[in-house]
């Protein structure tokens, strides 16, 4: 009992409490009136609290080590430009001085508007024209200038340093020669596409993680949230999660994003051989999150097939088979 105690009270998130998230909320100024919910939230801690006299908020704690002060205060003034520009972002609350980050015992939060919504239908050319609009004014934004503290997506940081991680700590023996193999050819090929392509993946400030859990639709419109992962990255990479479905089904979804692009930025059409690199690096650098959490104890609750036999195998084969899509002719679109 008392070393599982040890385990619990190392983790960065084990003094979050009701309480304590209260307490963190009020210090701010704000007065709760006790109703306290988490939301889906792995890498950091998120918590919907209710206030007196209030819409209730949302609370947001950082995981330690991950950000420094200068990387997240990056993000939301991102944001705080991205709102500026009367874009759908939800920003960061800032108190009269002017403050986004606090620290709260021990903890660093912010805490934002609550928006509701439901997931964008990906599949619906219309919303996808809308989706493409907001995008194109997104990046008119953020390639006015590039941020100073936070990363670059590239293949060493979201792609061998992650198979390095698997590898050596969690890849069973059984599977662990054709890893090694695969992750190998794979990488090689992502470093030769991003070589063709040097100089059309300029990076710009992107959100950089636009899957539909980040996006919240509503009234006609979606509200972007969660810039914890914006990085310096090619435009392409917040369009390219927004396809799915057959190549012909990709191409009309690529069609209709586009419309609304170009109504603001030219479309990085260049950057469309990247795609497939691209997705391989995600997969790679999903699989490894996992890894590197895994001693966090909401992470073998959430996803209990992780590093499992099963797992491994079937991780193995999809790199295999994304390792034959980096040979297939990549997306085009018409003009």
């Amino acid at each position: 009992m008392e070393e599982n105690s040890t385990v619990e009270n190392s983790h960065p998130f084990h003094g979050l409490t009701p309480d304590s998230v209260m307490d963190a909320v009020e210090s701010l100024g704000f007065v709760c009136d006790c109703r306290v919910f988490a939301l889906n939230s792995y890498e950091n801690r998120v918590y919907q609290v209710g206030i007196e006299d209030h819409e209730p908020l949302v609370v947001k704690f950082y995981r330690p080590q991950r950000w420094s002060d200068e990387q997240i205060l990056e993000e939301h003034q991102f944001c705080f430009e991205l709102v500026e520009q009367e874009l759908p972002v939800v920003a960061p609350w800032r108190n009269d001085d002017g403050q986004s980050l606090f620290s709260f015992g021990g903890n660093r939060l912010a805490v934002f508007e609550r928006r509701g919504g439901h997931a964008p239908e990906f599949d619906n050319l219309d919303n996808l024209r809308v989706l493409g609009r907001m995008l194109g004014r997104m990046h008119a934004v953020g390639s006015r200038c590039a941020f100073d503290h936070r990363p670059t997506l590239d293949c060493h940081t979201f792609g061998s340093s992650r198979v390095a991680l698997i590898s050596e700590h969690f890849m069973p023996v059984e599977y662990q020669a054709t890893y090694d193999a695969v992750t190998r050819d794979l990488l090689q090929g992502v470093d030769a596409i991003f070589g063709r392509l040097e100089g059309a993946l300029t990076p710009i400030r992107a959100h950089g993680d636009c899957h539909a859990g980040n996006i919240l639709w509503r009234d006609g419109r979606p509200n972007f949230v969660d810039f914890d992962d914006a990085r310096m990255a090619p435009a392409i990479q917040d369009l390219w999660m927004m396809l799915s479905g057959d190549q012909t089904r990709q191409h009309q979804q690529l069609q209709a994003l586009m419309d609304g692009y170009e109504l603001f930025q030219p479309f990085p059409v260049a950057q469309l051989p990247a795609i497939e690199a691209l997705r391989s690096l995600r997969m790679i650098h999903y699989a490894s999150w996992l890894a590197e959490r895994w001693d966090d104890p909401t992470f073998p609750v959430h996803f209990p097939w992780f590093n499992t036999m099963h797992y491994w195998g079937e991780h193995v084969l999809q790199l295999r088979e994304q390792l034959a899509a980096l040979n297939e002719p990549p997306l085009s679109v018409l003009y």
